[in-house]
């Protein structure tokens, strides 16, 4: 095995290892709850929709906590009772959100001038948006970073995990293996480390979401990066005409809603790609994911 792959290796053995004091550090378990009477039925009920965190509790409306089965509106109120005796969260100072900024990691494209264009690679705790038309090179770019997420970085990155949601069936793990090839990692170490599902609909893309922050859960610290290849693809299916754009704008932006609190939430990057197209809705699909909490957009051309 090459120097290269072993150092990756390592850097996700060093990531399991320190599981434990990850989770400690970054976010309190939602299990916490049972010591402020809140039981384990209802606590399962909770992370079978996607909370697993008390941060993932602030970050829930009373309104979903009561669409959970079994959860009644007086439960919610022990619930929200219960994380507010537990959070610490509030007003912090400026130099408090320097210090908690600096758990920010930055994941290299594989090109240096792209990198010092997004001011040193793909950013955690914020989602990365690259549009363009077709065949301007937003796959392959999904693909090269299920890669380079692997390797250690600068500023003591030492590489992760990658779930890879596909919604246009783009997934090639041969493209992995020649890109490994090119950073002489061990094939099956790296796609072993990549982790695939593929979406069918935009609900079917929205549910995967609960399976991505059990995940991230799961296994702190270990995923570095959440792929969406395309975000917008099947909603451009699932919702047809101007007559449905308003409801489609407002499943999307539940949808980057989701995603940036995920990232927040398990300080992970999370890369979406978008295609330009001559829809009736493209102009208003722009202004959506611009205004989600904290979007990077890289506008990806080629000239001829």
């Amino acid at each position: 095995m090459s120097i290269l792959a072993e150092r990756e290796d390592q850097a996700v053995e060093e990531n399991l290892q320190n599981d434990d004091d990850y989770e400690e550090s970054f976010f309190q378990d939602i299990d916490s709850l049972q010591n402020h009477g809140i039981n384990v039925a209802d606590i399962k009920k909770l992370k079978s929709s996607g909370i697993c965190t008390i941060r993932g509790v602030q970050m829930t409306t009373r309104k979903k906590l009561c669409n959970i089965k079994g959860i009644s509106e007086a439960k919610v109120d022990k619930i929200k009772e219960a994380v507010a005796k537990i959070s610490s969260d509030g007003f912090l100072t400026g130099l408090q959100v320097s210090e908690k900024r600096k758990q920010v990691f930055k994941i290299s494209t594989g090109s240096t001038e792209f990198d010092n264009l997004l001011a040193g690679g793909i950013e955690s705790m914020a989602i990365t948006e690259v549009f363009g038309e077709f065949r301007t090179g937003k796959t392959q770019l999904s693909h090269t970073l299920c890669v380079t997420t692997q390797m250690p970085g600068n500023r003591g990155y030492c590489g992760g995990k990658v779930i890879f949601i596909d919604t246009e069936n783009t997934f090639r793990p041969d493209r992995l293996r020649d890109i490994a090839s090119r950073y002489n990692l061990d094939h099956d170490a790296m796609l072993d480390n990549v982790l695939y599902a593929r979406a069918y609909t935009s609900e079917h893309q929205f549910e995967l979401m609960d399976y991505v922050a059990a995940k991230f859960h799961e296994e702190p610290g270990v995923f570095k990066l959440l792929i969406i290849d395309s975000v917008m693809a099947l909603f451009r299916v699932d919702f047809c005409g101007r007559g449905e754009l308003a409801e489609r704008q407002q499943k999307l932006a539940q949808m980057l809603s989701r995603l940036q609190k995920i990232s927040e939430e398990y300080n992970v990057a999370v890369f979406i790609t978008n295609q330009m197209t001559a829809d009736p809705g493209a102009t208003m699909r722009r202004v959506v994911v611009l205004h989600a909490s904290y979007t990077i957009s890289v506008l990806l051309q080629v000239f001829k």
